[in-house]
């Protein structure tokens, strides 16, 4: 039985992104030490995680909204950016100026180069503000993703309290995030979504093969931290660990380019597609189409719809696969009901 469709009003979807960056990219013939490099015109993009959902969950057609803090001629140019991309914009303004990224795509090698600046500190009332913000915009929201990095000043377990603030409002909460912020996470969470290397350092295990990947997934589940947890794979596809068992989800080929943002494209494929009631195993679909999407844009710009939309019709169903080390009887098939009230798999 698919999710019952979202009865609240308001914004369906709201993204909170603690880190946001001002994306730069640009590209030049070949990246050498010492000398200077030539580069092609720059390309400007808003960044951070919470972001990069608002805006690819806006082009498909969903009504989202994003809070982020921000300051100085950087945090302006984001503010700017978001805004003109048609979301609406929850600004916390703080002292210090917001990050950029650096991006260079070298054409000698096809190779891409990542330079990634840290945030600025975030005092505590500017913390509270973000929470505040948070606990207006949630109120009438379906689903929270919270996504990308914490900067410096906040605390580990600060998604642990975006998790409360969440189910005080009864809106369930989507985490896309790594570090400490997601091995702070006990509880709270709808939907989990790490990368292998996210899942890695929380459990702190090497995870080389599928089966130990699905039982730290399943680990996760099992302690509460989150009631569905999806490993990205990048180009192998995608793992889902529930409470009633696991699956596999084939990739989606598409020629090789930017994988900026790919991660972020994914989370808001799977956002999207639960805020439309579809099943979980099709908003999962929903969001590889989209993940893969992403691979033909540059830099961080949103992926189109009609490309989400043909990639789609490509992914394959999802394969049932035993959850290694659970000791619950027979394989079951992954059950895909959901309860819109609740927010609970049943």
């Amino acid at each position: 039985m698919a999710m019952k469709a979202p009865t609240r009003s308001g914004t369906t979807i709201v993204t909170l992104t603690m880190n946001p960056a001002l994306d730069i990219t640009t590209d030049t013939d070949r990246v050498i030490p010492t000398d200077k490099m030539r580069c092609g015109l720059p390309r400007y993009d808003p960044g951070g995680g919470g972001i990069n959902v608002a805006r690819i969950a806006h082009v498909l057609g969903a009504s989202a909204a994003a809070i982020f803090p921000a300051g100085g001629h950087a945090g302006d140019k984001v503010t700017d950016l978001v805004a003109d991309s048609g979301v609406p914009v929850h600004r916390i303004t703080v002292a210090r100026s917001t990050r950029e990224s650096f991006t260079v795509d070298e054409h000698r090698t096809g190779q891409q180069y990542r330079f990634v600046l840290p945030g600025p500190p975030l005092t505590d009332a500017e913390q509270t503000e973000c929470l505040d913000k948070l606990s207006a915009a949630a109120g009438s929201a379906d689903f929270v993703v919270a996504s990308g990095s914490l900067p410096p000043g906040v605390p580990t377990d600060f998604y642990q309290q975006v998790a409360r603030v969440c189910g005080e409002a009864g809106a369930r909460l989507i985490l896309d995030t790594s570090g400490a912020g997601l091995r702070h996470i006990t509880s709270g969470v709808f939907l989990l979504k790490p990368s292998v290397r996210e899942l890695r350092e929380c459990v702190e295990r090497g995870l080389v093969s599928e089966s130990e990947q699905l039982a730290a997934a399943h680990e996760l589940v099992d302690r509460g931290c989150a009631q569905v947890v999806v490993v990205s794979l990048g180009s192998r596809g995608a793992l889902v660990a529930t409470p009633s068992g696991s699956q596999r989800y084939s990739p989606v080929t598409v020629p090789s380019g930017s994988g900026v943002g790919a991660g972020d494209a994914m989370t808001a494929g799977i956002t999207v597609g639960l805020s439309r009631g579809w099943q979980l195993d099709k908003a999962v679909r929903l969001g590889i189409a989209a993940g893969a999407a992403m691979l033909l844009t540059p830099g961080t710009a949103p992926c189109t719809r009609a490309d989400v939309e043909r990639f789609f019709e490509m992914v394959a169903d999802p394969i049932d696969i035993d959850a290694p080390g659970r000791n619950d009887g027979e394989r079951r098939p992954v059950d895909q009901r959901l309860s819109a009230q609740a927010g609970t798999l049943q």
